[in-house]
């Protein structure tokens, strides 16, 4: 998950899943990804895009692991806190707090609400992280908002929102069933027949996928 989630920062799901395969096939254990030749790792992985950077990460964060818990092996963060794993995991260069976020709640199911650029966007359109003015922050103040258990249904719920009806631009405001909640200042309505459902609506975005 760690690798995945370096190889998806700044492209589509798409692009990051046929790089994360292509090195999953070329390289059958992590040892050799961390001594993989660069030029090698970086052809594989060219189609996640920003290749020359996530080479130098993947191999750095590996690295790391190996450091800090004597193998390429991240079980040992099992038994640790969530602000013990966020910690250890952000001192690796490459590896944000969203990053962190996603081995936490993927690999560790625990109940962290990850935020890229996207999430962010949705949830302050939404007035739900009001005056946070980057995706750190938002992450901040989220995490007391997400009720138990439904951390991983609300971040995938609004991915899927995102692209679907609140894009970063054009959004399908006439659409949209949280239009009256919206308090994005470049929303617009350019048809009277919009659908007003906003409690069903807001109660789906945290209903298990």
């Amino acid at each position: 998950m760690l690798v995945a989630t370096i190889l998806s920062q700044n492209t589509n799901d798409r692009n990051s899943h046929r790089a994360y395969l292509a090195l999953r096939r070329k390289y059958l254990a992590w040892s050799s990804v961390a001594r993989a030749d660069p030029a090698g790792l970086r052809a594989v992985i060219r189609t996640a895009g920003m290749a020359t950077q996530k080479a130098r990460h993947i191999r750095g964060a590996l690295g790391a692991v190996r450091q800090r818990y004597g193998r390429f092996d991240l079980g040992p963060i099992r038994r640790k806190t969530n602000d013990q794993v966020l910690r250890e995991l952000t001192a690796i260069k490459g590896v944000g707090v969203k990053t962190a976020a996603c081995v936490l709640l993927f690999s560790l199911g625990r109940n962290v609400f990850p935020v890229d650029t996207h999430v962010h966007r949705l949830c302050t359109r939404l007035g739900l992280a009001r005056g946070c003015r980057t995706p750190e922050k938002t992450f901040e103040a989220m995490q007391a908002m997400v009720p138990p258990g439904r951390a991983h249904s609300l971040h995938t719920n609004l991915i899927r929102f995102g692209r679907t009806v609140c894009r970063p631009s054009d959004p399908a405001c006439d659409g949209c069933p949280l239009y009256d909640e919206c308090r994005y200042e470049g929303k617009a309505r350019r048809a009277p027949g919009r659908i007003r459902s906003a409690g069903s609506a807001a109660f789906m975005l945290l209903d298990n996928v």
